[in-house]
């Protein structure tokens, strides 16, 4: 899965945030986007399901231009009971959360990509009873934000476990769970394009 070596992300500056995307890449083979252009809305969310060396899924916030990222190995649930690991990988480019196709796999992350839903996001998370900014809220390492989306809906809360930037998602017990729905293994296809991994092999 495409984590950076030591598990952790140092702190960005607002001129550099794309700099790690782009260093492992090379853009030119992977097809992937360069982070040219912006894209409109400011608080979309997306999940990409992404089957490379390992299947896992790729949750997505955005956060003024780029969309701050985390791995998924299980999947998102919506049972407020099962808590996944979210490993925090580097930050997209906002263009990113349109992207569905096959990186080739001589390319870093090689393997395919769909959009398994998308979406906006409120930010719900607060400190002494005031709101607290979603990047703010990152460096801080717990986060909750009201997902609305096609597969996942209601609140999420993240929390970064102490001393590594590898954090629990977790649903809240609102309107949105659903202990009996299983979306992350019954639901593989994008919510754009209608196709699953297994049919980006076949082209």
């Amino acid at each position: 899965m495409p984590f950076c070596r030591d598990g952790y992300l140092p702190r960005m500056t607002r001129g550099d945030r794309l700099d790690e995307y782009r260093r492992k890449r090379d853009l030119s083979q992977s097809g992937e986007p360069s982070g040219g252009r912006r894209k409109g809305g400011g608080d979309q969310f997306v999940v990409q399901r992404h089957d490379a060396s390992s299947l896992h899924f790729d949750f997505r916030l955005q956060v003024g231009e780029v969309l701050v990222s985390w791995a998924v190995p299980k999947g998102p649930s919506v049972d407020p009971g099962e808590k996944r690991l979210a490993v925090r990988t580097e930050d997209h480019p906002v263009d990113y959360a349109d992207f569905e196709g096959r990186i080739p796999s001589d390319q870093y992350g090689g393997g395919t990509v769909v959009v398994w839903d998308s979406g906006t996001y409120q930010n719900l998370t607060e400190k002494d009873g005031r709101e607290v900014p979603v990047t703010d809220a990152v460096e801080d390492g717990h986060l909750v934000v009201r997902l609305d989306g096609e597969k996942l809906a209601g609140a999420f809360a993240m929390t970064r476990m102490r001393g590594r930037d590898q954090w629990l998602l977790v649903k809240k017990d609102d309107q949105g769970a659903d202990r009996r729905r299983k979306p992350a293994k019954t639901q593989p296809e994008s919510v754009l394009s209608g196709w699953t991994n297994e049919d980006l092999e076949d082209q």
